[in-house]
């Protein structure tokens, strides 16, 4: 007999349907609440919730957004989720999403900034080591899910497997700008026609119009910033300006942003370098988007105040991203029915694969995975989730839990 799903899918009517707001909000909290595990491992979650138990979004849907996240500058994962809210309820939809998302993290982080351990002990090496191997299973599960349906043929399973291997020879964001590009090439120059027609999401009215107005205030809010840190020279423009600069020109988010965010907030003053890097200790350990460091980063900085500078460095981080994806999506929504654009898109999507791949073997891997015991685990939690199939988050909390007694 087989054992029913504990988390089934939603029945075809509703999945079919516009969700609410309250309900994306609903549905991202609980994400920002069990996401452990870096960017990568947040795609995988995303893809376990909305593409195989809500079926709010197809593979190839998603796999369009995660593409169109990867090119856009900013947290790519906290972009996809912005993008799927946008694409299901509108720009409340967008805003549900991101604050769902990010709250939990955020929220913490600034709570340890506040004083409440800021040495980045607050969770036992035990649980921090079942969470990330967790994550194996979580993007091993995404990864093979994608090259079932993207990666089909010998073409685009040739794709995947080349950006992989790039991907490991050549790291770096810019390089898988490039294998992405690479990718739309070959797809465009070598595979079938497409003859998908892509639906618009049911909802949803953000316009052109509104689209180029919110790339507008993207460009004028980076060209302003910085002139009004430059001519008042209030710690609180000091400290907007750069985070705002952070969220628009770093690419892939997740750990390459430590520089950039060092310049922002060590290098103007704003916060001692050993606040810096405790701060840095403490996020790993938190589920979400590392970007939430922002709120640590804020409060410690303590302009205008330390709860105002949590809030205002949250918002300035991400509120790039948020624009972006407003600015951009209506286009994108409309480029991909053409079948030029659709053809090259096969070939993008088959290098997110090999990205992806690339990616559960480093960082996730060998981040996690230090010998036979931790694989084997990686193999139950695996399991679990696929052929059990429990939902994410409760293989999530019942891998801290055995984390915790191992390492006990």
């Amino acid at each position: 007999m087989t054992r029913p799903a504990i988390d089934p899918p939603e029945p075809p009517g509703l999945a079919k349907g516009a969700p609410t707001v309250a309900r994306v909000f609903r549905e991202f909290l609980r994400l920002g609440l069990t996401s452990f595990g870096g960017p990568v491992a947040h795609i995988g979650y995303f893809r376990d919730r909305f593409v195989k138990r809500l079926g709010w979004l197809d593979e190839a849907d998603f796999a369009d957004l995660v593409a169109l996240c990867q090119f856009l500058p900013g947290p790519a994962s906290s972009q996809v989720g912005m993008a799927i809210g946008l694409e299901k309820a509108g720009l409340a939809g967008a805003l549900a999403a991101f604050i769902g998302f990010t709250l939990p993290s955020a929220l913490l982080m600034a709570l340890i900034a506040y004083g409440l351990g800021s040495n980045g002990g607050l969770i036992d090496a035990g649980v921090l080591s079942g969470l990330a191997i967790v994550a194996v299973a979580v993007v091993a599960e995404a990864v093979r899910g994608m090259a079932l349906s993207l990666a089909t043929g010998r073409l685009l399973g040739g794709v995947a497997l080349a950006a992989t291997a790039l991907a490991l020879l050549v790291p770096g964001s810019f390089a898988q700008i490039a294998i992405l590009l690479g990718g739309g090439l070959a797809g465009y120059g070598f595979s079938r026609p497409v003859t998908r027609v892509v639906e618009l999401a049911p909802g949803v009215t953000m316009s052109r119009r509104n689209g180029i107005a919110a790339l507008g205030l993207f460009a004028v809010l980076l060209v302003s910033l910085p002139i009004l840190a430059a001519t008042t020279h209030s710690q609180t423009a000091v400290l907007a300006s750069g985070l705002y600069r952070t969220g628009a020109l770093v690419f892939g988010g997740g750990h390459v942003v430590l520089p950039l965010l060092k310049d922002s907030v060590v290098t103007t003053g704003l916060v001692p370098e050993p606040v810096f890097v405790a701060g840095y200790g403490a996020a790993q350990a938190m589920p979400g988007p590392l970007f939430s460091l922002s709120a640590y980063l804020g409060v410690a900085a303590g302009v205008p105040t330390p709860w105002l500078g949590g809030a205002l460095a949250v918002v300035a981080i991400f509120a790039p991203a948020l624009l972006l994806v407003v600015g951009v999506l209506p286009f994108w929504r409309q480029l991909r029915r053409v079948e030029a654009v659709r053809r090259a898109l096969s070939g993008v999507n088959a290098a997110v694969v090999g990205l992806l791949a690339a990616a559960l073997y480093d960082p996730v891997f060998v981040t996690a995975i230090h010998g036979p015991r931790d694989l084997a685990f990686a193999v139950l939690c695996y399991a679990l989730l696929v052929f059990v199939r429990l939902p994410a988050w409760l293989v999530v909390l019942l891998a801290a839990g055995a984390g915790w007694i191992l390492g006990g």
